[in-house]
């Protein structure tokens, strides 16, 4: 059993649906369960950081598992009976080099 596990996530995936009358994209939410993600505080430079550079106040850290494929950027997300909103893009680091399975991380903000 490991030492550090992380809890699900529900992140909604963007599915395009069709085209409205605007000639815009019409997109429809799908919740996907993302198990064992890591969530920690934003320290204070992290807050710092992404009110710089996005203008938001980031709360929290997602560290993303090895094995994820799914795209982060610009997704609401849902854990601890809360609604987030991701910040910026996702960081990766090399597989081979970090020890524990997760190798991404991402900011995301109070949503709502």
């Amino acid at each position: 059993m490991a030492m550090i596990k992380g809890i699900d996530v529900i992140m909604y995936e963007k599915v395009k649906i069709g085209v409205d009358e605007f000639h815009q994209d019409v997109f429809e939410e799908t919740p996907i369960i993302i198990e064992n993600v890591l969530v920690t505080p934003s320290s204070s430079t992290d807050i710092i950081n992404d009110i710089q550079l996005h203008g938001k106040k980031s709360v929290y850290q997602l560290a993303i598992p090895k094995a994820d494929e799914h795209i982060w950027e610009d997704r609401k997300v849902e854990f601890f009976d809360q609604t987030f909103h991701t910040l910026g893009f996702l960081t990766k680091g090399i597989d081979e080099n970090i020890p524990l399975d997760w190798n991404g991380k991402i900011s995301v903000e109070r949503y709502g």
